[in-house]
């Protein structure tokens, strides 16, 4: 089979190789991949930065779809023919981030979803919503359940709650589309008003932008009544945590998801214990997450948001494209 190896570092280390077809061991399916999609760690890691260094060569990518082709001795969750998608953590079924194994993380350290076909565990796989598209469906296992756990495992997120998510990448529209689906009152911050825009037709209530409002917390306030907000999708690193602490209500929620903004700067922690705020890092989710998820997208017939698709070998030019921001949702890989 084809698969794209990760060699050394730098987008350019990236080659296409031949791989021998996996077979399935005990407990095990392999599935024809059909749709992968990026994340901002799987850019992390293709150019050195990541924060834990993974032995060469590496198939990355740990968001992926396909088809069940073969199946080993003994599985009893699928049947060839079958459409899953796989969970990041391979061995996080369910319970508390303590279940989770760091050494089963696909797209590092164990090999990804960037080839022609890939074996998993099967119980680390899952049924993805019918209505869904290839491409649609392959978002799902990072961004979306990352979204997912934070607002409703975690969050207990319920209708009449605000919730503030910051920019239009992945997981910020996949909290929007659950937020406004469970009744939340959505703001969404953003560089550009036609991102606000486009936010708003997703169910967003309002908009803040941040470069013609750098004081964004201010104006959180503002539309808030100087309450603040229930709950924070948190990707901007420590210099946008410091105006989260202002803009979340006492006893809100603050879920760290990422760190787009650098990771240089100061928190104050005691800015968390006077707005007794409830702060927490969100590692994605279990496969517990990614399953009730998957029930709610198919109840409320929601659409992932795709920004822009490639031919799964132009994975450089997709993470260059995806690294250069200004995106509005998922980058897609078509296999």
């Amino acid at each position: 089979m084809k698969a794209i190896t990760l060699e050394g570092i730098g987008f350019d280390s990236l080659a296409l190789v031949d791989r021998p077809q996996p077979e399935p061991r005990r407990h095990e399916v392999v599935v024809r991949v059909t749709a992968t999609a990026l994340n901002y760690r799987d850019i992390e890691i293709a150019r050195g930065s990541y924060h834990t260094a993974f032995p060469h060569p590496l198939i990355p990518l740990s968001d992926g779809v396909g088809e069940v082709v073969a199946i080993g001795e003994d599985v009893t969750r699928w049947k060839i023919g079958d459409r899953v998608s796989g969970t990041f953590w391979e061995r996080w079924v369910a319970g508390g981030f303590d279940m989770a194994e760091a050494q089963y993380q696909r797209g590092g350290p164990i090999d990804g979803w960037l080839a022609e076909y890939t074996r998993i565990d099967e119980q680390a796989a899952v049924a993805v919503p019918p209505h869904l598209t290839d491409a649609e469906a392959a978002t799902l296992p990072c961004a979306g359940v990352t979204a997912w756990h934070a607002l409703v495992t975690e969050g207990a997120l319920k209708a009449g709650d605000t919730v503030l998510v910051q920019g239009t990448g992945g997981v910020s529209l996949f909290a929007l589309q659950f937020a406004a689906a469970s009744g939340a009152r959505v703001i969404v911050t953003s560089s550009t008003d036609e991102k606000i825009a486009r936010a708003r037709t997703l169910g967003a209530a309002d908009g803040i932008n941040y470069v013609s409002h750098p004081a964004w917390d201010q104006e959180v306030l503002r539309l808030t009544g100087g309450s603040g907000v229930d709950h924070i999708i948190e990707v901007g690193g420590p210099e946008s945590f410091a105006r989260s602490l202002r803009s979340v209500r006492r006893g809100g929620q603050i879920d760290v998801i990422g760190y787009l903004g650098g990771t240089a700067g100061t928190i104050d922690p005691l800015d968390i214990f006077r707005r007794q705020a409830r702060v927490r890092g969100i590692p994605v989710g279990s496969r517990a997450s990614f399953e009730a998820m998957n029930r709610a997208i198919d109840v409320n017939r929601l659409r992932p948001v795709i920004d822009r698709t490639f031919p799964w070998t132009e994975v450089a030019t997709a993470m260059r494209h995806f690294e250069r921001g200004g995106r509005f949702g998922k980058v897609v890989l078509l296999h």
